[in-house]
């Protein structure tokens, strides 16, 4: 009896929950709304087809180089300091889960 009780849920244990989507916190803004939600989403794209930072750094880069004209720069990591100019509203730093994203355009 009690085996039956323990198989009684259908199976539900063996489905695979959909896998959460990450976190996104903004915290310095100098981009139109349009350009900023670009931005994360590229960002959410990058992190899930790339593992190495540098690759994620990379794809966010060459998409807005793409779509916004060069010359973009993106730094994506857990620990670094930066100083940068950008052109004016040409700038986003924010947060994807526990990993930075800096990306600016400047040139």
């Amino acid at each position: 009896m009690a085996e039956e009780s323990k198989s009684g849920g259908g199976g539900a244990a063996l489905v695979a929950a959909a896998p959460a989507s990450p976190k996104i916190v903004l915290k310095s803004i100098d981009m139109s709304e349009k350009m900023r939600n670009d931005a994360i989403d590229c960002a959410r794209a990058a992190f899930e087809k790339h593992r190495l930072e540098k690759d994620i750094a990379e794809y966010i880069k060459k998409e807005f180089d793409k779509k916004y004209g060069a010359t973009w720069h993106c730094i994506v990591g857990r620990n670094f300091g930066s100083y940068v100019t950008h052109e004016t509203n040409h700038f986003l730093y924010f947060y994807v889960d526990s990993k930075a994203v800096l990306l600016f355009k400047s040139g």
